[in-house]
């Protein structure tokens, strides 16, 4: 029997092949899984819908893929049409992952100090408080002792030059899940977040993911950067029954770097230099 047989749940924030949701759609979806996607909404005048044919050419090749759907967090309306169909397909459900995020580009690019107001208020809305939106407006086709997850980064446990008002969202993030977890914790149903090392995805060209993928190889004790595939097995975990005693957990998937308390073998590296 594999892992996810005759699990089914909803997979929120695939953009392209590069996304990390993708990565851990596949490992659910090859072990047996299925599931309803989103996408983000294509502009009214954008007839070629090109969000949607890119998430709809990853998902038409697995037929546990049931259902694709737009999907904005802004919209509490949204929210709940995506539940309603995600009933009417599933009835109910066994995990979520929310692998949503976004600040405007003008605002990552300047000191935190400079954050707009508007700006902070956006990413706050789409980058955390989506999870509670989509938590309450789910809970009543959430199965007991089901699973939810979401992703976050070490920028939001420590100050990480560029991340900026991103790294303060995660932090709200991270403290999400815990009450979360707490909320959900009598139905048996745990929250947890997976915070996975660089990454080449849209999210982090958007916050310079090839100087920190250079950092990681040199810091990180395991000598290396990790893999979609690494990420995607770990978050599939996080969504399966294997994962049923854990609640309210930062798991890191980064080969180690967040637990170095300095340069490490960084220095040698330099020292050579």
């Amino acid at each position: 029997m594999t892992l996810f047989a005759g699990k089914k749940g909803l997979v929120l924030g695939v953009a392209n092949e590069n996304s990390i949701a993708w990565a851990i759609a596949q490992q659910i979806l090859e072990q047996g899984g299925e599931c309803g996607f989103t996408h983000l909404p294509d502009r009214p005048d954008d007839h070629r819908q090109k969000n949607r044919r890119r998430v709809g050419k990853l998902t038409e090749s697995y037929d546990g893929a049931k259902f694709l759907v737009p999907l904005d967090v802004q919209n509490d309306e949204n929210i709940h049409e995506v539940m309603q169909t995600t009933q009417q397909e599933f009835g109910k459900i066994d995990f979520i992952l929310h692998s949503i995020a976004f600040a405007d580009r003008d605002d990552l690019s300047r000191d935190t100090i400079e954050t707009s107001r508007a700006g902070f208020k956006l990413a706050m809305d789409v980058s955390v408080y989506s999870l509670l939106a989509v938590c309450n407006a789910a809970k009543d086709i959430l199965n007991d002792n089901g699973s939810v997850a979401t992703m976050t980064y070490f920028g939001g446990e420590k100050c990480v030059p560029g991340y900026n008002v991103m790294g303060i969202c995660k932090a709200a993030l991270e403290a999400t899940v815990r009450y979360l977890a707490f909320d959900f914790g009598p139905k048996g149903i745990r929250v947890n977040a997976l915070s996975a090392g660089p990454l080449r995805t849209l999210a982090g060209r958007a916050a310079g993911v090839d100087d920190m993928l250079q950092l990681y190889e040199y810091m990180a004790p395991m000598g290396r950067n990790v893999t979609h595939d690494e990420v995607g097995r770990t978050g599939a975990f996080l969504l399966s029954p294997m994962s049923d005693g854990i609640s309210g957990e930062i798991l890191h998937v980064d080969g180690g770097y967040h637990m170095m308390g300095s340069p490490g073998r960084l220095l040698d590296r330099v020292a050579s230099k």
